[in-house]
């Protein structure tokens, strides 16, 4: 089987799906990690919503500087276009890019991805794992995380669908 994907993995200032923080992107290639990128991305605003920083620990500050993500956009563009893309909890991240991606007036369909991406949430959970939240599907299989920073996640994204 030839494993060739990008994951990804999106934090969020406020509760809506348009305010993409920090990105993280992984691509794989033979089964590979080849590359890693990730941004810090200025959201709209730089509007943040207290619970969000818990989370995630992002604050405004950090991003007072950073790019808007149509400034990344070429760079995020190059390592999606047409590829296999797979988040944990595919549904959300693929939302928020959508909706990012709208806000700014970008056009999703010239990423040519799939309607749905693949899922390590889902296969996971259909494996019986309980619970099947990213930081314990890694943690049940050794897998090293800090949880809720974009390129850690995405990377134990990544890993989790090689050992599917």
């Amino acid at each position: 089987m030839r494993m060739n994907f990008t994951a990804i993995d999106f934090e969020t200032a406020t509760g809506s799906r348009s305010s993409a923080c920090a990105v993280g992107i992984v691509t794989v290639e033979n089964g590979q990690i080849r590359e890693e990128y990730y941004s810090l991305i200025q959201p709209p605003g730089n509007e943040y919503f207290g619970m969000n920083i818990a989370v995630h620990g992002i604050r405004p500050q950090d991003t007072a500087n950073a790019p808007t993500f149509v400034e990344l956009y070429p760079e995020i563009r190059k390592r999606l276009q047409y590829q296999t893309i797979v988040a944990h909890n595919e549904v959300f991240d693929r939302s928020v890019l959508r909706r990012t991606m709208e806000y700014y007036d970008l056009h999703y369909g010239e990423l040519g991805l799939a309607d749905r991406w693949e899922c390590t949430m889902r296969i996971y959970k259909a494996k019986g794992y309980v619970p099947y939240k990213l930081n314990t599907c890694c943690e049940r299989l050794g897998i090293p995380l800090n949880h809720h920073e974009a390129l850690s996640d995405a990377i134990g994204c990544a890993k989790l669908y090689l050992r599917r």
